[in-house]
């Protein structure tokens, strides 16, 4: 409720702004009327000559909502991303879960040729926006949406903590029936899921700039080709490790990555849970896995305070197990972007971390 009186004060917040800038441009886009007496055809003809020599290169405005779109559309616009105004809304570390729009970002979106969102239950804010949209021309990508039917439900496993949002019995199909089911968000942690989604990317660049059909066409193959290359490295990797189980004291929002190479997993909390505490059931329950599958790491994501990761180790026999970190790209800053991040060189360091958890 509190996040939809938000989005409706800022709705009521970018009308007014909308209001305000179309006054204004419409006057400065306005021309000067003839005088009295002066040749209207003459006029205009100097006018046409005027704009089209003044007539600059198409600028794109580009909005996407997390880093991973970000990063697709600078790599598959290459060396056009100067002509490009490219923004990413989830910029100082905000989590997709917990994000909520500004009157200003829902502007940017609102006048954007190219607006790329996840899709899911996070993003339910996304209608609204696009509908008081100025600009009603826009493309618009949806990731869930582009990926169908290889979209994932959210699962609880065994051990994991359900969350408030986990019914059970009679209430928790009460609720699928009511609501449908809840959609796992984080489809950009499969290479696999990347590709496809960086082809629908291409499709909508070439689209909106059909000047640079060729060069979006080439940038892409040659990333596609970077995809398949590592998606081929984690594969050996899996193929040649010594375990196939991973263990996450922390959210787990990694079941496109473990699902795409066969690997099983026992995890704290669901990958959209807002918990942030384990019960004794759970961390005995995980300690327990620890030691029966002789687990060397516990894992965790990203900025986690490792608390409970390091409680299931001081609970396991050997007490020794490393604490090793995934990268669920969940926290990417402008900072990091601007420190060189790119999606391929963390997945990089996923792997990385992979083949050590997994030896």
């Amino acid at each position: 409720m509190k996040k939809c009186m938000f989005i409706l004060a800022a709705l009521l917040a970018f009308t007014g702004l909308i209001a305000c800038g179309s006054s204004a441009d419409n006057t400065a886009a306005s021309p000067s009327a003839p005088s009295s007496g002066e040749d209207f055809s003459e006029t205009s003809s100097a006018m046409v000559t005027a704009d089209a020599q003044s007539v600059p290169e198409k600028h794109l405005n580009i909005v996407t909502t997390i880093f991973p779109e970000y990063d697709w559309v600078r790599e598959i616009l290459g060396d056009n991303a100067g002509s490009a105004d490219l923004t990413m809304l989830l910029d100082n570390g905000v989590d997709l879960h917990s994000y909520q729009p500004t009157a200003q970002d829902i502007l940017k979106i609102s006048t954007c040729d190219l607006f790329i969102y996840v899709g899911g239950e996070s993003d339910g804010w996304v209608s609204d926006a696009l509908q008081e949209a100025a600009n009603k021309d826009m493309k618009v990508i949806d990731l869930l949406d582009v990926l169908d039917d290889a979209v994932k439900e959210e699962e609880i496993v065994e051990g994991m903590e359900a969350g408030e949002e986990h019914g059970d019995g009679e209430d928790e199909d009460h609720e699928e029936e009511e609501e449908g089911p809840e959609y796992d968000e984080h489809v950009w942690l499969s290479l696999r899921n990347a590709k496809v989604l960086c082809e629908a990317i291409t499709d909508a660049l070439t689209e909106i700039d059909p000047d640079h059909v060729a060069d979006y066409r080439s940038n892409l193959t040659s990333y596609s080709e970077k995809l398949d290359a590592l998606d081929a490295a984690y594969q050996s990797a899996v193929d040649s490790a010594s375990r196939k189980t991973l263990l996450f004291g922390d959210r787990f929002p990694f079941r496109y990555l473990v699902d795409d190479y066969g690997l099983s997993y026992y995890a704290a909390f669901a990958g959209c849970s807002a918990e942030t505490e384990a019960s004794f059931r759970t961390i005995t329950f995980l300690a327990d896995k620890v030691d029966e599958f002789n687990l060397t790491s516990v894992l965790t994501i990203e900025s986690s305070d490792q608390k409970i990761a390091q409680t299931i180790i001081q609970n396991t026999k050997e007490k020794n197990q490393n604490i090793l970190t995934l990268n669920s790209m969940q926290s990417v800053t402008s900072n990091d972007v601007a420190a060189g991040s790119g999606y391929l060189s963390i997945m990089e360091s996923n792997l990385d971390v992979l083949k050590e958890a997994l030896q």
